[in-house]
């Protein structure tokens, strides 16, 4: 492994050292050290080099203000239930890892024992624990950010850094999937809102529990469009609980959601439910401008 390399490299417990030798403070100044030094020997030419190069730092290729004019739709449209949160660039280490098991390697770590947002749900998500702990019955939450992921993914139109508009909901369960119903029609009559007849919504149940009769009887006939059925999908069965979501427009793929036990670990709580769901603004954009 190329990590096994590295370390070979270096004297022995090393790796230890780092790891559990230094308490957060302690390593954080150490990596700030290198950084400070390693940054001091480089030039302007080699910072431009990198500007060009890095798909990390490179800049979307969105109008600003076709994206502005997204962004400023969905919030007209936001039931008045859910809370605008702007969120930090930056959430701490082990979010998504912690959270929602996505690996450390996918995600951009930094020195000061955070990482750069990845996903909007999982930030969401620590923000509804703290109100529901605080004694909030229900918690509904919004977010447009833009976030960075790490794997290297060189299909067309993908890229590192990206925004997404994501809701997240939280509240405790009731019985008999009616919880899960409220929470799935609240989310899914927005984006309906926001785009309309050709709005295109599919479920997967992972595992069987009682709202996929929750489906059947309250929420497909709670919605002005079809909520197909995808027995075939795959994606997102390690991640999400139950049941998941896909959003899309005229045979385009937006975004997806599903219910998660994030808000159940972080509280303690298995009674706690917990639904995201979020959509590319840059790709509603391009679709909007066609």
């Amino acid at each position: 492994m190329t990590s096994d390399r590295i370390w070979s490299k270096l004297p022995a417990g090393t790796r230890e050292a780092l790891v559990d030798g230094l308490n957060p403070s302690d390593l954080q100044s150490a990596l700030l050290d290198v950084s400070r030094e390693r940054a001091g020997k480089l030039t302007p030419a080699r910072v431009l080099d990198r500007w060009r190069n890095d798909r990390f730092v490179q800049p979307s290729q969105v109008d600003p203000r076709a994206l502005v004019h997204t962004q400023a739709r969905l919030w007209d449209l936001l039931p008045d239930q859910f809370d605008g949160i702007e969120l930090s660039p930056v959430t701490p280490l082990g979010t998504c890892s912690a959270i929602s098991t996505i690996h450390q390697n996918m995600v951009l770590s930094t020195m000061r024992n955070t990482e750069v947002a990845s996903d909007p749900t999982n930030e969401l998500a620590l923000e509804a624990a703290v109100r529901r702990r605080a004694g909030a019955e229900r918690v509904d939450l919004a977010t447009c950010q833009r976030v960075v992921r790490a794997q290297v993914n060189d299909g067309p139109g993908m890229f590192a850094h990206f925004q997404l508009f994501a809701l997240v909901s939280s509240a405790r369960d009731t019985g008999s999937g009616r919880t899960e119903a409220e929470l799935l029609l609240d989310h899914l009559r927005f984006w309906y809102a926001v785009l309309g007849e050709k709005a295109e919504f599919t479920f997967t149940s992972f595992a069987a529990s009682a709202v996929r009769e929750r489906i059947d009887d309250t929420v497909r006939p709670g919605l002005p469009v079809q909520f197909t059925e995808d027995t075939v999908r795959t994606k997102g069965s390690g991640y999400y609980s139950g049941t998941a979501i896909g959003i899309g427009v005229d045979g385009n793929e937006l975004g997806d959601g599903g219910f998660t036990r994030w808000t159940a670990d972080l509280l303690g709580d298995a009674k706690e439910r917990c639904l995201t769901s979020c959509i590319s603004t840059e790709r509603l954009t391009a679709l909007s401008a066609v």
